[in-house]
Order: C-alpha cells, then sequence, then structure tokens
C-alpha cells in the first residue's frame, strides 16, 4: 500500500500531545487510506515547495522562493506499481527513494539529520566534510565523488545510476551536461529560503521522498520549538547590538543583503544587521568605503573562512591593514568560524537553533551565559 510508511494519527497525539478528532472519511479523501499520521506533510515556514495528497500519488510542487515568477517544477510522488495517469506537467518519482546524489552540503544535511547516510550514493565536493559514516562510506566506494559544478563525471553518475539528482537550478551548475543521463533531477531550494526555519524545513521534502516524512516532521518540530523558545528570550531586550558580515576578497567585499535568511538570524538573536535597509536576499558585492561607513562603529564582526592554524586580530590585520579601523576589531568583537574544524555546512541548515543560541550568546551574554558556541565563537586575541 502506498501510504503503508506513514504512522497512525494517535502516534501524533501521543507524541506531540495535540488533541483533535478528523472522521475516517475525511482522512480517506485526504490520503486515500483510512488512517492519519505524523507523515502528512505541509510547509509552515518554506516558501519554496508544497505538497497536496491524492488517491495514489503525492504532487510535490517546487518554486523559486525568492521569485515566484521563476521556473516551477512539478513531481508526482508514486509507488512503483503505478500504472495510472499522470497530471500534466508531472514528472513520475517512485518513492521511497534508496539512492541519491547530492550536489551541496545543504542537501545532504538533510540525509545526515534523518541518519539515512547510505541513501546518498555521490556527491561533489569533499573539501570540508567531517561526518564519520560519509568519509567511511567514501573510503569504501559506497558513495563515489561525481566531480565538481560544470565538470561532472557522466560516466561515474551513470554506473553509480541513483534514484535521483538534488541539484540546485538557479545556482551555477553545469546541468545541461548530465540531463542526458536520464536520471531525475530535483531542486532543492533551501538555500533560497529567506528565514532559518524556512531552510531547515526542506527536510520534509527529502523526508518525503525517502519514506522518512514522519522522522522529519519529529526532526523539524523540535528544531522549530527550540528555534523559537530562544528567539521568545531576547524579543523584548532593550539593546540591539549592531553587526556586520564578510571579508574583502579581490578588491570587494561580499556580505549578503537585509532580507537574506542571515539577517533574519541576526535579528532573531537581538541584534541589528548593518544592512538591514537593504532589499536583496542573496549575495551583495560591496567596496570598502561603502562598508566602512556603514559598519565602522558596529559592535560586532561575523566571518567564516577556512583556516590552517590559529585565527587571531593580528592575522586579520595581516590580510588587510584597514581591518583595523573598525571598533569590532579595536574591540575584539569578531564572530568566528572555521570550518576547519566544525562541520558548518553539513549540520549548520538544519540546526538554526543552535546558530542562534551561538549568537544570543554573544550578543547577550547574560541569557545565555552558560552556552557553550557549538558553530560561532568570539575571538578573544
Amino acid at each position: 500500500m502506498f501510504f503503508k510508511y506513514l504512522i497512525p494519527f494517535a502516534t501524533v497525539v501521543a507524541l506531540l500531545g495535540c488533541g483533535g478528532h478528523r472522521s475516517s472519511e475525511a482522512t480517506e479523501a485526504r490520503t486515500g487510506v483510512v488512517t492519519d499520521s505524523l507523515g502528512i506533510i505541509h510547509p509552515d515556514y518554506a516558501k519554496g515547495f508544497n505538497v497536496s495528497y491524492q488517491d495514489d500519488m503525492v504532487l510535490l510542487n517546487i518554486n523559486d522562493p525568492e521569485n515566484k515568477e521563476a521556473e516551477q517544477f512539478h513531481f508526482a510522488l508514486t509507488d512503483k506499481y503505478f500504472s495510472g495517469m499522470l497530471p500534466e506537467g508531472y514528472i513520475r518519482i517512485n518513492i521511497p527513494v534508496e539512492s541519491a546524489i547530492c550536489m551541496t552540503s545543504l542537501q545532504l544535511s538533510n540525509f545526515l539529520k534523518l541518519d539515512i547516510p547510505e541513501k546518498v550514493v555521490g556527491i561533489t565536493s569533499t573539501r570540508h566534510l567531517h561526518n564519520v559514516k560519509m568519509n567511511e562510506q567514501l573510503k569504501k566506494g559506497q558513495t563515489h565523488k561525481i566531480g565538481i559544478e560544470g565538470n561532472f563525471d557522466n560516466e561515474v553518475i551513470m554506473a553509480i545510476n541513483p534514484d535521483v539528482i538534488f541539484i540546485s537550478p538557479f545556482k551555477r551548475g553545469g546541468y545541461d551536461a548530465i540531463r542526458n543521463v536520464d536520471i531525475p533531477m530535483i531542486p532543492h531550494l533551501g538555500y533560497k529560503e529567506l528565514t532559518p526555519l524556512g531552510q531547515a524545513e526542506w527536510i520534509k521534502v527529502i523526508g518525503l521522498l525517502t519514506g522518512k516524512a514522519a522522522d522529519a516532521n519529529l526532526e523539524f518540530a523540535g528544531i522549530e520549538k527550540r528555534y523559537n523558545d530562544l528567539k521568545a528570550m531576547v524579543d523584548t531586550v532593550s539593546y540591539r547590538p549592531t553587526v556586520f558580515s564578510g571579508e574583502m576578497r579581490g578588491g570587494n567585499w561580499y556580505a549578503v543583503g537585509g532580507k537574506s535568511f542571515l539577517a533574519q538570524l541576526f535579528r532573531d538573536a537581538g541584534g541589528d544587521y548593518f544592512l538591514k535597509d537593504n532589499n536583496e536576499s542573496g549575495g551583495v558585492t560591496l567596496d570598502y568605503e561603502t562598508v566602512y561607513t556603514n559598519a565602522a562603529h558596529a559592535d560586532y564582526w561575523r566571518i567564516v573562512n577556512s583556516f590552517d592554524g590559529d585565527y587571531n586580530y593580528n592575522v586579520l590585520k595581516e590580510q588587510d591593514n584597514r581591518y583595523t579601523d573598525f571598533d569590532a576589531w579595536k574591540k575584539h568583537g569578531v564572530i568566528y568560524c572555521n570550518m576547519k574544524e566544525v562541520p558548518f555546512y553539513e549540520r549548520m541548515p538544519v540546526e538554526p537553533e543552535v546558530v542562534l543560541s551561538d549568537f544570543i550568546h554573544v550578543f547577550h551574554p547574560d541569557i545565555l551565559p552558560d552556552h557553550e558556541p557549538s558553530y560561532y565563537h568570539l575571538l578573544e586575541k
């Protein structure tokens, strides 16, 4: 039976402590079987996907969270015995998916959070890969490197022959080169969500596709509760420190816009982002003078990079002496994450509440005085 992997509704009540009653007829109309479950997927924060249930299939619709006019993608999820008609414009995907290629660490983070790394049979970069299971799979040949964006190895991909390939179609990915391998490509657009919870909620898409919808709902419910509980702790703070982000590279300063999920994280942590009035949601390229004008007296400076050795204020000075003009450098207000030391990209997307705790601990140490940083810490020397 198509929905055999769903958990009975009574389990939901017991696990989440929520009440309510739904008749068998109403349930049957929604799922095609006389049962309800925690496995029903519904996005509450994510703007890039929606799900509807029919008698013998689930319709998954994916769109750009930032641009409703951009290309949309439609998938009909069925079991392998399905022989009916698909809605016009829908691509059939047999579920549960047993093998997949991930093009980004954000996609991989969903599989790792659901504890199903064995379903990931191909990845691109392993540069910042910390997960023990994934590294073991690579060593044993259970997971393969498929090349890099724009230079994928089609022979390796065809030899792996995964059920699906997850892509980021609005990035430069060189996906045209692999369209002829005849493997369904499913966009994973969590990276375009404008809120941390919206990005984390894409775990439900992976749960739906892999038969782990109930697990995904439970995982996200925990993330959501912890995040919102923390956010409520700083909602009424009287002082909101200013924070800026990014570094100079090749003569330009790279940051993110004021509508990005990172800017939202700063706000939820009780801070003010230096570009809070900016209306862009993605990356922004600035000149040094613009950054200095807006951030010279900011309290904190957030930096993420990959560095060998002890990253400190002298290293920043050596990289660009102009950094010493910022109050955040002078007063030791740099919030730092070294991707060589922490599994930033493979875990951070599904742990926004942990990142939020790190920022709250810095911005308002009296609120979380005993917090142990996981991703970001304040540079002391």
